[in-house]
């Protein structure tokens, strides 16, 4: 079939509008306000001699209003038979003419860029005498995003992370890391030199902080672009002790040292029988060895403290009350032999001079 470049005739009767994906609904014989951003195809019926037939003019251009060149399209009727093929020029041109009146069925094969994706098959319709003008608009390649959760310290990927990515104010995407610790998507592009995105942690991973801050990235069409949020592990820290506890623990050690040494001594030297005087009273064996007994005697009435022991209650004084009155009898009975022996010396010295 013979192809050419179609006319522009500003006449509108038949509107196209695609999504960004870059599929295209079509409505025959009917028109349809366009969504943001620009639409991705239009068509007008260009009047023409009805002699000549019907016909299909293309323009092809991307979001920024830029015309493709190169882009190949083929033309089936309603029977799914090749009604016609070509490539737009250098002006995003391409027209098919001299076609009966009916539907037909448009397939884009090539965008002719490697920024640019195709868009979905699409039906026109064709009339007598008139051309369809066809604006077609093909969207940019979306950009290929691996996203990847990483332990800040090992590098270790980690499952479980959510992200939002976005681009401005709007958030585009939502993605959490599976089990191998990653995620992918398709990001939107809508300018040949890149969009600006941004990703952001909402959720860490099990057992670790989430990340605050923001990552920036710029992705061109088509290109594969990889995110990495690290992450610290989450910090356990001990409870603070509070104020209003009182300690526990009590000492232990209370001193325990007590007098285990009692006076235990009693007088083991008794007066025995010896020698008697005139009186008849036995002598001691032993006689004083001097005047210190008095001041013995004295001094034994009161036992000597022991070095570091605690003071004696008065239960704790009664052996030694017991004590000090035996030394005090030992005393006494050795002074009273002693006075009787001195007089059975004066006797016996008397004796001696008379006669």
């Amino acid at each position: 079939m013979h192809t050419r470049s179609a006319r522009r005739v500003p006449a509108a009767a038949l509107t196209v509008a695609a999504a960004v994906t870059g599929s295209l609904t079509w409505a025959p014989a009917a028109s349809a306000q366009a969504p943001d951003p620009t639409p991705s195809a239009s068509t007008t019926l260009a009047p023409r001699s009805a002699t000549e037939g019907g016909g299909v003019a293309i323009l092809k251009k991307d979001p920024g209003g830029d015309v493709l060149a190169g882009a190949a399209f083929t033309l089936y009727d309603a029977k799914g038979k090749e009604a016609g093929s070509g490539k737009t020029d250098a002006e995003g041109h391409l027209a098919f003419r001299g076609l009966a009146p009916g539907v037909y069925r448009l397939k884009e094969i090539s965008s002719g860029s490697p920024l640019h994706d195709v868009v979905e098959d699409q039906d026109v319709i064709v009339t007598p005498g008139t051309d369809a003008l066809l604006t077609i608009i093909d969207p940019f390649k979306p950009a290929s995003v691996l996203l990847e959760a990483k332990d800040g310290k090992t590098g270790k990927l980690l499952p479980g992370a959510t992200v939002n990515i976005g681009t401005g104010d709007k958030t585009l995407l939502t993605l959490t890391t599976g089990d191998k610790g990653t995620a992918t998507a398709k990001l939107p592009v809508n300018n040949r030199t890149g969009t600006d995105f941004w990703a952001k942690e909402t959720k860490a991973p099990a057992g670790y902080d989430l990340y605050k801050g923001q990552r920036e990235f710029k992705a061109k069409p088509g290109d594969p672009v990889t995110v990495t949020v690290t992450n610290a592990k989450a910090r356990t820290t001990p409870p603070s002790p509070d104020p209003t506890d009182k300690p526990t623990e009590k000492p232990t050690e209370q001193p325990t040292e007590k007098p285990t040494e009692k006076p235990t001594g009693k007088p083991a030297e008794k007066p025995t029988s010896g020698g008697s005087g005139d009186d008849g009273t036995p002598e001691p064996t032993q006689k004083p060895t001097g005047s210190t007994a008095s001041d013995e005697t004295a001094s034994s009435t009161t036992a000597p403290e022991p070095g570091g022991s605690l003071a004696h209650t008065g239960a704790d004084a009664t052996p030694w009350l017991l004590g000090g009155a035996g030394v005090l009898l030992a005393a006494g009975g050795g002074t009273l032999l002693a006075v009787r022996r001195r007089r059975s010396d004066d006797s016996d010295n008397a004796a001696s001079t008379e006669s």
